[in-house]
């Protein structure tokens, strides 16, 4: 028995997001939705939780059915309540005053520790909103969860916890999960559909199978496009000649026939389709300069200490030379970020257990772009940080996703996406020989994820980066530290300390 049911569905707003949309959602269902960013993904789940209306196409819901939207912002209303009670707010009038035990469950089955129930969600990390959301809609027992970018901001540990409560408190509760985290689709879907614009395709298969069925599927496609163009350019060809004979000999019957030929051609071409063309949010490109020294970040045998004095771990004997792509592991607060800042410091200043080489020229972004907040427009960030011009500024901006109508917005209202975007672009105009990128992947879609990999897979790409996402470790890093027990030591892969995290 299918719960929802899409019928030729599509949604048109400024463009046409998508259209020909058919999908039946059953009790047992896990849908991941995937698409680039800004095509249509959120609309679509706002749509089916009845917070937008559809441009065309019918939608049939099991009568009485209950869905419950996790969107990826905090509503300005829930800001200044404590995470209690924004939670409680899922339930009406009456259940919160009767039930509010709901909350005190909801709470424990997701592992918030009790110490953050009365702090306001203002003053919480973006994880931690993550999580208050959907626990407020968890607490209204929804027939339907649909989740629009669930893991942002959520580091391997409480990926792993909500990963765990999907497949056992959850497990009965049919989903569509909006998400550019690979290895959490792979855990957690059965289905998924990719979201184009003309024709939506569906896969009952996780993400990289289905993945791998949609590339085979597009090849294919492509092969009959272009066996039918050539089918097409054989008919003209055939009725080219037989018009030219058929003019010199006055023959009716060869014109008549040249006619039919050409008429079929154009059938063809009009009956064939080009694969569709993913929409990319906008291109990401990198450009390395030569680094010259045999290494050009070296740590010394030290502390690594917290402005309080206390030391958060200990350094061993360490080198990062041209080439190398160091992920640095570790849990949540073992001194990650720390260390990257340690050595962004030594940039500047003499350290005693941190050197880098004087040819470094460092790319540097933190994970929350913060390198952005001193432009004011997307415009000015480029012309301040480079010597291009204005046209070719305005190239550069496009090339990157942000179009005309926004390179002299504020960047203040840029979205997740386009300030990510905006920060590569950037990093790209310094040229820089030794990147330093914390969770660089943080609200990039799959395909800007994908086209991050390979720019810094490139040839004497050196990198130190920090990320969450296993996908990205897994694809790009050459070497790992890990900080574990006050202690950071290379490791040969991640995959233990996934292990370790994910549970």
């Amino acid at each position: 028995m299918s719960l929802i049911n899409l019928r030729n569905l599509s949604v048109v707003l400024s463009e046409n997001l998508f259209e020909n949309l058919n999908l039946t959602l059953g009790k047992t269902d896990r849908i991941g939705l995937v698409a680039a960013n800004g095509t249509g993904k959120s609309t679509l789940l706002r749509v089916l939780a009845g917070e937008a209306e559809p441009t065309n196409g019918d939608i049939t819901m099991a009568r009485g059915l209950k869905t419950g939207l996790v969107s990826q912002d905090v509503p300005d209303h829930l800001t200044p309540l404590t995470l209690y009670e924004a939670v409680l707010s899922g339930l009406d009038r009456e259940q919160a005053e009767s039930e509010s035990w709901r909350v005190d469950v909801v709470l424990h089955e997701l592992q918030v520790p009790e110490a953050l129930w009365q702090r306001r969600l203002c003053d919480l990390s973006g994880g931690w909103q993550r999580v208050a959301l959907l626990s407020r809609v968890w607490v209204g027992e929804p027939d339907v969860l649909l989740m629009d970018e669930p893991t942002n901001h959520l580091d391997l540990s409480r990926i792993g916890i909500f990963q765990h409560w999907l497949t056992s408190v959850a497990r009965g509760t049919p989903m569509i999960v909006a998400s550019h985290d690979r290895a959490f689709l792979d855990t957690v879907s059965t289905r998924t559909l990719f979201l184009r614009r003309e024709q939506p395709v569906v896969f009952d298969l996780p993400y990289s199978k289905a993945r791998q069925s949609l590339e085979e599927l597009d090849r294919a496609a492509e092969r009959r496009f272009e066996n039918d163009l050539a089918k097409a350019n054989q008919l003209r060809r055939k009725a080219a000649k037989l018009k030219n004979i058929g003019t010199n000999s006055g023959s009716d019957l060869l014109l008549s026939k040249t006619k039919q030929l050409t008429q079929r051609a154009q059938k063809i071409e009009n009956a064939a389709r080009p694969v569709e063309a993913q929409r990319p949010a906008g291109k990401i490109k990198l450009e390395t300069s030569t680094a010259h020294a045999k290494a050009l970040v070296t740590l010394a045998e030290s502390g690594v200490d917290i402005p309080n004095g206390r030391t958060l771990f200990r350094l061993p004997r360490l080198w990062i030379n041209p080439g190398d792509r160091v992920v640095v592991l570790g849990a949540n607060g073992a001194g990650k970020s720390r260390l990257l800042s340690k050595v962004i410091t030594a940039l500047d200043e003499d350290m005693t257990n941190i050197r880098v080489a004087p040819s470094a020229v460092p790319g540097v972004s933190d994970q929350s772009l913060s390198q952005l907040d001193r432009f004011r427009t997307p415009m000015l960030a480029v012309t301040q940080s480079s010597s291009v011009g204005d046209h070719r500024a305005r190239a550069l901006l496009a090339e990157a996703g942000l179009h005309i109508d926004l390179q002299n917005r504020p960047v203040s209202i840029l979205s997740g996406g386009q300030r990510s975007r905006l920060a590569m672009l950037l990093l790209r105009l310094l040229k820089p020989n030794l990147y330093i990128l914390d969770e660089p992947t943080n609200h990039l879609d799959i395909g800007g994820q994908e086209a991050l990999e390979r720019e810094l897979l490139r040839e004497e790409t050196t990198a130190l980066l920090v990320s969450h996402d296993r996908t990205f470790v897994r694809n790009v890093g050459s070497r790992f530290w890990l900080i574990e027990d006050k202690k950071l030591r290379e490791v040969e892969t991640p995959e233990a300390f996934f292990e370790k995290q994910i549970g």
